[in-house]
């Protein structure tokens, strides 16, 4: 007669227990504290201790005893979780104990492995027979069978599974998946699809006995069927539910496990849930009954919500590209200004609850177009705002109101020899004015009127002025070929402020900007921490000392490096020595503190030795840009609406040239020019941009919003052409020969020294 010896039934974790049949003693070590060892105390065991009972061996006598003691022969133990017990026989019922080392096939689970998946696809198509019917529900409804299987058998790595590893072999998941679930084998699909959906993930709970438990949340994705759109209200939306129910502790390891995944995996689970969004977006848009439209906005948050998850945890490890979690379809599928507004309001009056989705909460998955579109509907809500604010208010002289529609516009006048000297006075007698108005630039004593042109010329005429060696406002860096604040500037902040104004009237009125800042600076301004990487982007050769100090090996690092807690810089041919912390003189770099060296370096170019200068240019951006739209950015996307980006596509910018006069895309002239242009390298094409726009950078959009004219001039081929770049416009000689062309016009691109060169 079989019956159950139960050892302790409390919940330790990280104990073991041990069977020696020889003897039929049982030995236990590890954690105590619950008295879960079966030693009689509840103290901890570093070495097996024998588990007090009376033990009997397999095929002994068993002892004659006057008091009737009761000896057990033990048949299976068992230990995990939190508790231990054990089968056992009595002594005239005895039978062998199972010997674990030789596994019976027959009593393991089902697992989804070659053998298995080779012996489904043996079956034709049609109905199974109902006792293979019976195994593939058994496997596929059993969150067991799914975490036993695809297990990394190499050097035994599952046994390794822990918070950091997850003991999975994802390559043989995926390949296992696909070899079961194919076109030509539909009865097993819908076979597996019916056991997930009904049996497995609705059980799935939030509260996991164990980390390998977790294994089905990152094999599951790789299953064809939660790809289908057919099944992603079935099985995508309920699977991702109970990835949102997971306990903290348990969504800690599962982030943890997928940070560690090779890039297509981890973008394969991001998407599933893009294609997720946009499946039920086109659902909504459709139109359905208000019903289902309720059930489709709880989907929609679950979708996003797993997004933003995985999104969180690329923002800790970049895994794969921020910008793979665009979906570029959202602009078609929503009014995304509607949305920009609904969660304004959500962030002023709080939830809504007329509201579905504000697809705003999920900025991530906004592409540049989508954010451009957020940014003209913010400048257009705050000029809004500002009509009654205008009609109210006395502005400066400079600062003219002028209105056309409702919306007021910002007019700047300057001299063209003064702009610098004008636009801080302006900034001085106008500090209450609100500047997130279309801005037009008028010269003083030029009649010019500012259809784009003339604001551009302004932009390319007060950054140049601003960033001239002359003031000594910003330190440029030779290798990096970047610039950065000077804490040596006699400079007030006034200018510093200035610029940031401007930065931010360049991005409200769509141009862009030469600032050869880097991506530390948009960091800032988005308020997240410069770090050793921004470094690397500004100081090359520190960032490559910094990391060869994190990298060093060895334990002599004092030694070695001769290092404290300390900088060196150059002020006005003299060097100082400024201290990263108190007393930092006096505290040497070794290996246990040789990080938080790094990150007070970092800190010192970053933020502390600049703080004054970075706060006046903070304030003076964020007095035009300090909008809720911001919140929406990426440092880099930030950066790319200042200055541009680097995604050239000649042909289109050959694509979306006009000419004027006499030329067209195919006069000769022309022909040869384009000819000529594609041929130069990648250097010259950038300097002829450079020459032609005032930027060797493009829009944010792309080409596509860089449209240049070509018109034909007088001369001949003894001619340069000539750039008008406040209209992205080229005066042309008509030549007639190839050579002349290209050499004329690398001529005047090598020469361009500044605007409007004739």
């Amino acid at each position: 007669m079989l019956k159950f010896l139960l050892l302790n039934f409390v919940c330790p974790r990280q104990h073991t227990t041990a069977f020696v049949p020889s003897s039929g003693r049982i030995y236990s070590f590890g954690l105590g504290g619950n008295g879960q060892l079966g030693t009689g105390t509840t103290s901890n065991r570093k070495s097996p201790f024998t588990v007090k009972g009376n033990w009997l061996p397999y095929s002994s006598q068993c002892p004659i005893t006057t008091d009737n003691e009761e000896y057990y022969c033990v048949k299976r133990i068992f230990s995990g979780g939190d508790q231990s017990f054990a089968h056992y026989f009595y002594p005239q019922n005895m039978v062998p104990s199972d010997d674990f080392r030789y596994p019976d096939l027959l009593k393991q689970i089902w697992t989804v492995n070659e053998t298995f998946v080779q012996r489904l696809l043996t079956f034709p198509s049609g109905r199974l027979p109902v006792e293979i019917a019976n195994e593939i529900d058994g496997t596929f409804s059993s969150a067991g069978c799914l975490n036993g299987s695809f297990l990394a058998l190499s050097n035994d790595d599952h046994y390794k599974t822990s918070t950091k590893f997850s003991g999975v072999d994802m390559n043989a998941a995926r390949l296992l998946f696909h070899k079961l679930i194919q076109p030509d084998h539909s009865h097993i699909s819908q076979q597996v699809a019916a056991s997930l959906e009904k049996n497995l993930i609705p059980k799935l709970t939030g509260s996991l006995p164990d980390v390998e438990a977790l294994r089905l949340y990152l094999t599951l994705p790789e299953c064809p069927l939660m790809s289908d759109a057919n099944n992603f209200t079935t099985l995508a939306i309920p699977f991702g539910t109970a990835i949102l129910n997971l306990e903290k502790a348990p969504l800690k390891v599962l982030e943890n496990w997928w940070s560690l995944l090779e890039p297509p995996l981890f973008l394969k689970i991001v998407e599933l849930y893009k294609d997720v969004v946009v499946h039920l977006l086109k659902l909504c848009k459709m139109g359905i009954p208000a019903s289902e439209r309720r059930i489709l906005t709880n989907f929609l948050h679950t979708a996003f919500r797993v997004l933003e998850i995985l999104h969180r945890v690329n923002e800790r490890g970049q895994v794969i590209q921020y910008d793979r979690f665009y979906i570029h379809e959202i602009q078609d599928l929503i009014d995304i200004r509607n949305d920009y507004v609904n969660w304004v309001q959500q962030q002023v009056f709080g939830m809504l609850t007329d509201i579905p989705v504000t697809i705003c909460t999920y900025p991530f998955v906004f592409d540049a177009q989508a954010k451009t579109t957020l940014l003209q509907t913010d400048a257009v809500i705050q000029m809004q705002m500002a009509v009654d604010q205008a009609h109210r208010q006395n502005l400066s002289s400079l600062f003219l109101p002028v209105f056309e529609s409702v919306n007021p516009c910002l007019i700047l006048m300057v001299r063209r020899d003064n702009i610098v000297g004008d636009a801080v006075e302006v900034l001085r007698k106008t500090k209450n004015v609100d500047y997130k108005k279309p801005l037009k630039v008028i010269f003083v004593g030029e009649e010019a009127v500012d259809a784009g042109g003339v604001r551009k010329e302004f932009f390319l005429l007060i950054m140049r002025e601003l960033l001239d060696p002359k003031y000594g406002m910003f330190r440029y860096y030779e290798e990096s070929r970047l610039i950065w604040f000077s804490d040596q500037t006699f400079e007030d902040s006034d200018l510093f402020h200035l610029i940031g104004v401007v930065c931010g009237l360049a991005i409200y009125n769509f141009t862009i900007i030469d600032l050869h800042f880097p991506l530390a600076l948009y960091k800032k301004l988005l308020n997240k921490k410069p770090s050793l990487d921004d470094l690397k982007e500004l100081m090359p050769d520190v960032g490559r000392g910094m990391q060869q100090l994190l990298d060093y090996p060895e334990d002599d690092i004092e030694e070695a490096f001769c290092l404290n807690f300390t900088i060196t810089v150059e002020n006005f041919g003299t060097t100082e020595i400024k201290e990263l912390v108190p007393n930092g003189a006096d505290v040497p770099v070794v290996k246990q503190n040789r990080q938080d060296f790094v990150d007070a370096y970092v800190d010192y170019i970053f933020n502390k030795s600049v703080a004054s200068l970075f706060d006046a240019f903070h304030a003076g951006f964020h007095k035009v840009c300090g909008g809720k739209v911001l919140q929406l950015f990426q440092p880099s996307e930030l950066q790319a609406m200042v200055i541009g980006n680097t995604n050239y596509d000649w042909k289109e910018l050959e694509k979306n040239t006009e000419y004027k006069g006499e030329y067209w895309a195919d006069h000769p002239t022309i022909k040869i020019f384009w000819e000529v242009f594609h041929e130069l390298s990648l250097e010259k094409k950038k300097q002829f941009l450079l020459f032609l726009t005032g930027s060797d950078r493009i829009p944010i959009l792309g080409m596509k919003c860089l449209k240049l004219v070509i018109q034909p001039t007088g001369g001949g081929d003894d001619y340069l052409p000539v750039a008008h770049t406040c209209f992205n416009l080229l005066d042309l000689p008509k030549y007639t020969d190839k050579e002349t062309l290209k050499s004329k016009l690398i001529q005047a691109v090598d020469h361009y020294e500044g605007f409007s060169l004739v």
